[in-house]
């Protein structure tokens, strides 16, 4: 039977009635439908009942009318919430196939996106400040390390706290999508949307940023952009942050990178983080998600933040042990490729 579109009195007294529901594919998280209203088609979304559904659906709101601020839009139009059923309505976005070079306008999108609380900060909003890696995280990292027998390098545990904390105390302020992936990047003849601001939050743009470097960490399409894309993307997220707000983007994007590499939690799907140490399980257990396997995933990231720390004197230990790990997983497991270098199909 089909379910019923949750289009309440309130939405259809502001909106008028909605017609033709074609109910769309999306998470398990929520219900979304395509519908006609009054000849436009919209998008009817609908947060499903869990613990936490109600923050869910209050940091997408917040996240909506933020990034309403920004021109040319870099978010669908917001038609209408009912917060009592957990409801909202946008404007429908034309998706089409993304160009071979999409990380370029995806980056100029995003540092935008990013910009819209750097002037006009965010006070009084329903969003949380961004949560870094902490004290559990590095200790699995280095115990990871032992537990394949790589010997730790003096000083790095000093060395992942001091990045700890800098990551803490990065300059924030900005609206982070908080899963950029593709998939969540509507590509429209007029530019590109984001969508899905479930996990939205506060925080150092270039933690977004690094998803380019990482091969996008949160997420089931795992790629390894091409380094050419890679230095275009990079400067367009600078030159788009640079006319938003007139100064470069803060922070530092080795140390983001880093830190996506310290978290276990980024080699499982949302439903399954936070309840183990996912790095502790890789020596025996290698699962699939999406397009690689989580150790493709991790072999991945450590030769990135290998290659990135080679010159850095604060993170001097870490360089050396991602690049050490590296090596050891690939000599036990010589059959992990590298991620795909295209963005997977989505249209």
């Amino acid at each position: 039977m089909p379910m019923e579109l949750p289009f309440t009195q309130a939405l259809r007294n502001r909106l008028g009635p909605a017609r033709h529901a074609v109910r769309l594919g999306s998470s398990p998280r929520s219900r979304v439908w395509r519908v006609d209203l009054g000849g436009t088609s919209a998008v009817v979304k609908q947060a499903v009942a869990s613990a936490d559904a109600d923050e869910r659906y209050a940091r997408e709101v917040a996240a909506l009318r933020l990034a309403s601020r920004v021109t040319p839009p870099v978010v669908p139009r917001l038609l209408g919430t009912d917060p009592g059923a957990r409801v909202l309505v946008l404007e429908h976005v034309t998706h089409r196939r993304p160009a071979p070079d999409w990380v370029v306008g995806y980056a100029a999108a995003l540092a935008r996106l990013h910009a819209a609380t750097a002037s006009e900060p965010a006070d009084g909003v329903a969003l949380p400040a961004w949560s870094g890696p902490g004290h559990a995280d590095i200790a699995s990292f280095l115990a990871l390390a032992r537990r394949f027998a790589v010997p730790v390098p003096d000083g790095t545990g000093a060395e992942l706290e001091a990045l700890s904390r800098r990551l803490g105390t990065a300059p924030g302020g900005a609206l982070l999508h908080g899963d950029p992936c593709p998939g969540n990047d509507l590509h429209a003849p007029d530019g590109i949307r984001f969508i899905d601001f479930e996990q939205s939050c506060l925080g150092n743009g270039l933690t977004e940023l690094a998803y380019l470097r990482m091969g996008f960490p949160t997420c089931w399409c795992v790629t390894d952009t091409p380094r050419t894309l890679l230095r275009e993307a990079e400067a367009a997220y600078g030159a788009a942050w640079e006319a938003a707000t007139g100064g470069a983007p803060p922070g530092d994007l080795v140390d983001a990178c880093a830190g996506w590499l310290l978290r276990g939690d980024a080699l499982v799907q949302r439903a399954h983080r936070g309840a183990a140490d996912h790095l502790a399980r890789l020596p025996e257990e290698d699962w699939e998600w999406g397009t690689v396997t989580a150790r493709q995933r991790l072999v991945h990231r450590l030769g990135v933040v290998a290659g990135l720390t080679a010159g850095r004197a604060d993170l001097h230990g870490l360089g050396r042990l991602a690049g050490a790990m590296r090596t050891r997983m690939l000599s036990r497991w010589p059959a992990l490729a590298p991620p795909p270098r295209e963005r997977p199909r989505d249209d």
